[in-house]
């Protein structure tokens, strides 16, 4: 399995050459990274693409959240492109069907927990979508839709706290039950299958939005 190595601050602190860029759909069921944890036996990004050296993942998806994941081996690049003014939109599957009034409390902002602590997450951009998105099909099974309806939402953030997008719909009563992300900047999923990998020149699209 190919693996890479971490980024050192000297790394950070050197000019900007010969850097790759890359966009991947992150599948269901792996890790954003590429060194295991311990006694963890997961799917890791190392496994998708032999990637060069020194690739690093830019900002993370959860183990079960899946979409558009950045990668570069420029350490710079990275810190920009997760600046607060960057925005992150994401497809969001709930249990339930959604209303006009939890729509509006999503956009305001909703009282979460972090790490102990009561955070009001800031107003964003938050819609009911009119049908299910076209998306590669999960690797595990949502749930029997016998079990009642579910809804399609999309919510634009430009904050990410740990497991925000969950911890906002269960604030309001609706857990998430599908949470794919579709644009970072104005770099799109596209029609990514899961596990594709594509080569990006430059992640201009992206520190313009």
């Amino acid at each position: 399995m190919p693996t890479t190595n971490q980024t050192s601050l000297t790394d950070l602190a050197e000019p900007n050459q010969n850097h790759q860029h890359f966009k991947i759909f992150k599948p269901y069921g792996y890790l954003s990274q590429f060194l295991p944890e311990s006694r963890k036996n997961k799917h890791l990004l190392g496994e998708l693409f032999n990637f060069p050296d020194k690739t690093m993942a830019i900002g993370r998806l959860d183990h079960d959240s899946e979409g558009l994941l950045l990668l570069t081996t420029n350490g710079m690049m990275s810190y920009k492109v997760r600046d607060k003014g960057i925005e992150k939109e994401y497809y969001v599957q709930v249990d339930g069907a959604i209303t006009v009034e939890v729509m509006s409390q999503l956009q305001n902002g909703v009282e979460i927990g972090i790490n102990g602590t009561k955070y009001l997450t800031l107003p964003c951009k938050a819609f009911k979508l009119d049908g299910e998105p076209q998306l590669p099909t999960r690797g595990r099974k949502i749930r029997d839709p016998r079990h009642g309806p579910t809804s399609w939402i999309s919510i634009t953030l430009c904050e990410g706290k740990n497991r925000q997008i969950r911890k906002m719909t269960a604030a309001v009563g609706f857990a998430t039950l599908r949470l794919v992300r579709v644009r970072i900047g104005d770099i799109h999923i596209d029609s990514l299958i899961a596990g594709e990998v594509v080569t990006l020149p430059n992640f201009d699209a992206v520190l313009k939005s």
